[in-house]
């Protein structure tokens, strides 16, 4: 969850997801656990039917939605269940659901060891304060044996910006050591990239799969904390214990051997020991015609030992055939996911109900899906409640690499993760601000309501690639990520910032997420009819969005339309 009030309040919160607690698997085609009543919906957007909505994704009997369990099984199946009886086709091979299969990879920390080494001799990096390392490789045993560590700058291949940290080195079975974010964030007045904001190559999930493209045996990213913007503490807290990611065939998949991160005094240390110096290299990194450097004397070597499962799960997915051109797609994206529920002791409540993050989300796309059931456009729509959001993207990630329709057929879509209850706003926060031509629909159809569209407040941390757009974006789709607003119309800027904060300190990831009927229900329902006009006028017309000039994405949609 991303909520937009709360940009810049919760700053790096849940950086990965957090990865629900190992719960009983079972088989996705059991009975539900949990069948909730039916009640009768309608047509309009109202707040009737989202309360409804939101409530029973938001019951105790869904268990948390974690998937892979019988809660989150019940959850998909209610969700299927409303697409029918509202009207949307099956999206996915004559059924609602797109099976995902997921692998945990639990790393054995006890029986496990990855160090680095200098001049042969062991620096006894202690788990946990010095380094966080685990692997997505889908084997018992890892190793990496005697690999020598090259400083790469940011460990970016950047075409459209004229940015190759790999140009000129092999890094073919050697440890690369990186910095997070991008040479914006460092520059932010010298046009490089997207200045002070994030781009996707800033982000960590890219540059370990660049690295692994690019041959390495282990990657090490340098933990800073305003760059990245979020603590040590996140990384400890995501990146230990499980790790779930697409199942793939052992070999299938881009991953070094070995994944890290190391606290940046340790990083200082690893620079001094090699003899640079760590400022002037970083300052360094961050200019055009960097190369990258070999840390002389040092190298990382490791065995790790994990157990692995595959766990079964699924997209939901409905369909409204367009009238005149149905083989072209405006999409809707919400995750129906959350963290399932904890063993507590009695009394207290250990079920993560996830009211905002996202049955709000989940209950506005099958809103919007039954308002285009019920007048069908020009396009057709598709509805897609995305599972395993919650531990990493996944599926979405799914979907970007199985589309259910070619990307080319894809006009472009919105995705809706959590919308706070917070009462109706002057404006509308937009995540990854100045992206696309989809935000000139938005911007149009945001002024029927008497609302601006301002950037988010923190776009250093990058919060355009942490959703689940960012899976269809990555492969040229146009997607629009946004919600709430920075001034509410009754307390302005004091309310919404005060709204935000309440919900990230009290609710955000924890129990106490649950619906209410106290909510106030006004601005969410502004928001949701927002976003299903923004997708009338693309399903009503033959417009093409793209991504705008100079964004990171645009060769890829210029080449899916054949400019």
């Amino acid at each position: 969850m991303r909520n937009l009030v709360l940009a810049a309040a919760i700053s790096g919160l849940a950086l990965a997801g957090c990865t629900p607690q190992a719960e009983e698997t079972i088989d996705v085609n059991t009975a539900p656990a949990f069948a909730p009543a039916v009640v009768d919906t309608s047509a309009d957007i109202n707040e009737a039917d989202m309360r409804y909505r939101i409530s029973t994704l938001a019951d105790d009997g869904f268990e948390g939605r974690a998937p892979a369990t019988p809660g989150g099984i019940a959850a998909s199946q209610w969700i299927a269940d409303e697409m029918a009886r509202v009207g949307l086709e099956p999206g996915y091979e004559g059924s609602y659901f797109q099976p995902v299969s997921l692998l945990e990879v639990t790393l054995d920390a006890a029986h496990s060891d990855y160090d680095v080494f200098f001049n042969g001799e062991p620096l006894d990096l202690s788990m946990g304060e010095d380094i966080v390392y685990w692997t997505k490789l889908n084997q018992p045993e890892v190793s990496v044996a005697s690999s020598d560590l090259v400083f790469v700058g940011y460990g970016v291949v950047a075409p459209e910006y004229g940015w190759n940290d790999y140009e000129g080195v092999d890094v073919a079975g050697k440890t690369v050591v990186m910095l997070i974010n991008d040479p914006g964030y460092a520059n932010p007045e010298s046009g490089l990239f997207n200045g002070n904001a994030m781009t996707y190559y800033g982000r960590w999930t890219y540059k370990y799969e660049e690295a692994a493209r690019q041959g390495a045996a282990a990657v090490i990213l340098i933990h800073q904390t305003e760059p990245a913007s979020y603590g040590w503490n996140v990384i400890t807290g995501s990146w230990s214990g499980s790790q779930l990611d697409l199942a793939r065939a052992p070999g299938d998949g881009t991953f070094a051997g070995v994944e890290s991160w190391v606290t940046e005094d340790v990083a200082r240390h690893l620079f001094e020991l090699s003899g640079l110096d760590f400022n002037t290299l970083t300052a360094s990194a961050a200019q055009p015609g960097f190369a990258a450097v070999p840390m002389t004397g040092l190298s990382s070597a490791g065995t790790l030992h994990n157990t692995t499962q595959t766990l079964q799960s699924r997209n939901v997915v409905g369909v409204v055939r367009g009238t005149q051109r149905p083989d072209e797609y405006v999409l809707y994206t919400g995750h129906w996911d959350h963290l399932g529920s904890r063993d507590v002791p009695p009394g207290e409540d250990g079920i993560y109900n996830g009211a905002v993050d996202n049955a709000t989300g989940t209950a506005a796309i099958l809103e919007i899906g039954q308002a285009f059931a019920a007048n069908p456009p020009e396009r057709s729509v598709m509805i897609i409640a995305v599972t395993a959001e919650e531990s990493g993207l996944l599926g979405s990630a799914y979907y970007g690499e199985h589309p259910i329709v070619p990307y080319g057929q894809t006009v472009g879509g919105i995705n809706i993760d959590a919308i706070l209850p917070a009462g109706r706003a002057r404006d509308l926060i937009v995540i990854g601000y100045g992206a696309s031509e989809l935000e000139d629909v938005l911007r149009e159809e945001a002024a029927g309501q008497d609302r601006t569209l301002v950037p988010d407040q923190n776009p250093q941390a990058g919060y355009f690639y942490r959703s689940d757009h960012i899976s269809l974006a990555k492969h040229g789709v146009p997607m629009l990520y946004a919600e709430g607003g920075s001034e509410l119309v009754e307390g302005g800027r004091e309310a919404a910032e005060a709204a935000g904060i309440d919900y990230r300190d009290h609710r955000y990831h924890a129990p106490a997420d649950e619906y209410s009927a106290d909510w106030e229900m006004d601005g969410m329902l502004d928001d949701v009819t927002l976003f299903y006009n923004v997708g009338s006028r693309l399903a009503n017309s033959d417009a093409w969005p793209n991504w705008y000039e100079g964004n990171e994405f645009r060769a890829l949609r210029d080449a899916q339309r054949g400019n």
